[in-house]
């Protein structure tokens, strides 16, 4: 029985990941400041990943997967507080990608600043390379936009609101902006993969093959409601995250590498379906954003 670390373990993709594993009969360990509920049967290691003094070193791990770093000193507090460990598989992010780079990014190109996101994505720049820098045989996962259960971001949530609410739903501009997703449960079998076969290649972009526009990714939220569709266009309002959970950036990864381990990705609509069954009784662990109080204000 392989004994693993999940950073996090109570929201969304950490949730998910011990979920998973624990499934697979892994001994799984999760690390978390016991604030939250945890998932069944895991072993809880009760601290903050800022503060760990000696809660890990006394343990011996096959892996460590990541969630929840977001920053080098994340990866710093871990890294000086782990005891022995095998593999590490870090969760980082497709924003580490320029903007300025040639479509689709691959995970050969430069990282560095993207202007859409900001902080966010620089702080990721910095985790990888720190985490390289000590511990060069790492895994380093970068991903576009996750979906499915136990999602508490106002994304897909938003739109099976609207949808459950009967109400038109607000598209940008002509809604032919693409966007590329992951189910988390795909996410978690490329980990699982990589736990299997140690693949030569370290970096990998995951997503799903194809990408989809704003209007099917509406569409097939409504189908997932069973609700019916009308549309209305923005078209003279600049910022869309005002009334859109995506922001207005368009990009697509070369998943080539993650196909050769996952050669065939969840189908869209039946992740959204997974995802809305888990909404309809769990709405209230979503964070909720005010897009829908924007529109009314501002659109009706």
């Amino acid at each position: 029985m392989k004994r693993i670390l999940v950073t996090g373990g109570t929201v969304f993709v950490s949730k998910y990941v011990a979920k998973y594993f624990k499934a697979k009969n892994y001994e799984v360990y999760v690390l978390n400041r016991g604030t939250r509920q945890q998932v069944e049967n895991v072993n809880l290691i009760c601290a903050d990943r800022n503060n760990l003094k000696a809660c890990l070193v006394n343990y011996s791990f096959d892996a460590v997967i990541d969630v929840c770093a977001y920053n080098q000193k994340d990866i710093t507090n871990i890294l000086d507080a782990l005891g022995e460990f095998k593999d590490y598989i870090f969760i980082s992010s497709s924003a580490v990608y320029p903007e300025t780079n040639e479509q689709p990014f691959s995970e050969d190109q430069k990282i560095g600043l993207n202007s859409i996101w900001g902080k966010y994505g620089a702080d990721k720049v910095e985790a990888e390379e720190y985490l390289l820098s000590r511990v060069p045989n790492a895994y380093i996962l970068r991903p576009p936009y996750l979906y499915g259960p136990m999602q508490n971001l106002y994304r897909e949530p938003f739109v099976f609101e609207c949808a459950l609410k009967n109400r038109k739903f607000y598209i940008p501009n002509d809604g032919k902006m693409k966007l590329q997703f992951f189910h988390v449960e795909d996410l978690c079998k490329v980990i699982e993969k990589i736990l299997e076969k140690h693949p030569k290649d370290h970096i990998l972009n995951v997503g799903n093959a194809e990408a989809v526009d704003i209007n099917t990714f509406v569409e097939l939220c409504y189908e997932a409601v069973g609700a019916p569709l009308e549309k209305v266009y923005v078209t003279n309002h600049d910022n869309q995250r005002d009334y859109f959970s995506f922001y207005n950036y368009e990009y697509i990864l070369d998943v080539s590498r993650q196909n050769e381990l996952l050669p065939k990705q969840k189908n869209l609509f039946d992740g959204l379906k997974e995802s809305y069954e888990w909404y309809k009784d769990n709405s209230y662990e979503v964070a909720r954003k005010g897009y829908m109080e924007f529109i009314k204000q501002n659109f009706e």
